[in-house]
């Protein structure tokens, strides 16, 4: 373990010694009633608002007893730790839309394509496919970990607040560029998608109203909350994406 790792791994078990890392369930007002989130695992989200219930990268290794099926499932990428066919499989019931890019289609064999920059509605919800890629790191030169248009982050719209899901991701034209979000999931791991350092200037460029990192194992999360120290607008909110490690 290198000493960059270990002061990593060292500043999240400071946090959660100091109970900063939160478990369980937030509740967020919107029109028509509360929006439900639950951080999973990883870049695993659970989000309910009525009677529906969206998950987003459903992942094996997360804890889904007791969970309620799904309406509706969007897979940001061809990732085994966001593409997980069982996981998508125990969460479906009739009727569940799973949606995903057309690469994801390719290798999970069935869902709903929409693409980047398409907005549609899937079991009653707005979504809409953004732009999710890096921009310079990859696993050798010439190649990246995550090409444009092959996988897909999501805004999708309940009870007239807007949440983006970033999915993989470095900081992006697009994602500086976004407007009126209300809250955003955003990623900050190496060397697949950007440093939190990173990710925090590009929050501070679109200012969603609340920020969950999210997919952060092994980044120094004081460091993105520093990086948004100056930025009142935006409230960060970290919570436990890793529960037992």
């Amino acid at each position: 373990m290198n000493l960059k790792t270990k002061a990593s791994i060292l500043a999240l078990w400071a946090l959660v010694g100091s109970g900063a890392l939160v478990a369980g369930t937030d509740s967020i007002p919107a029109a028509g009633g509360d929006i439900l989130i639950t951080p999973i695992m990883h870049g695993s989200v659970q989000v309910e608002f009525g009677d529906t219930v969206i998950y987003v990268d459903p992942w094996s290794r997360g804890d889904y007893s007791g969970a309620p099926k799904a309406d509706l499932i969007l897979v940001t990428d061809i990732h085994g730790d966001h593409l997980d066919a069982e996981a998508i499989a125990g969460l479906s019931q009739e009727g569940t839309e799973v949606v995903v890019s057309a690469t994801v289609a390719e290798e999970l064999g069935s869902g709903t394509v929409i693409a980047n920059g398409e907005s549609k509605e899937f079991a009653g919800v707005l979504v809409e496919a953004m732009p999710m890629y890096n921009l310079k790191r990859g696993p050798e030169e010439g190649k990246l970990f995550h090409d444009k248009g092959r996988g897909n982050g999501y805004i999708v719209t309940l009870g007239e607040k807007k949440i983006y899901f970033a999915g993989d991701t470095a900081c992006t034209p697009e994602m500086e560029a976004l407007t009126d979000i209300d809250v955003a999931f955003v990623p900050m791991n190496l060397p697949y998608t950007m440093p939190p350092e990173e990710a925090a200037e590009c929050v501070a460029a679109f200012k969603p109203a609340i920020v969950y990192p999210y997919h952060y194992r092994g980044s120094d999360l004081e460091v993105f909350k520093a990086g948004l120290a100056g930025v009142p607008e935006v409230e960060v909110r970290i919570r436990e994406w890793y529960p037992g490690s």
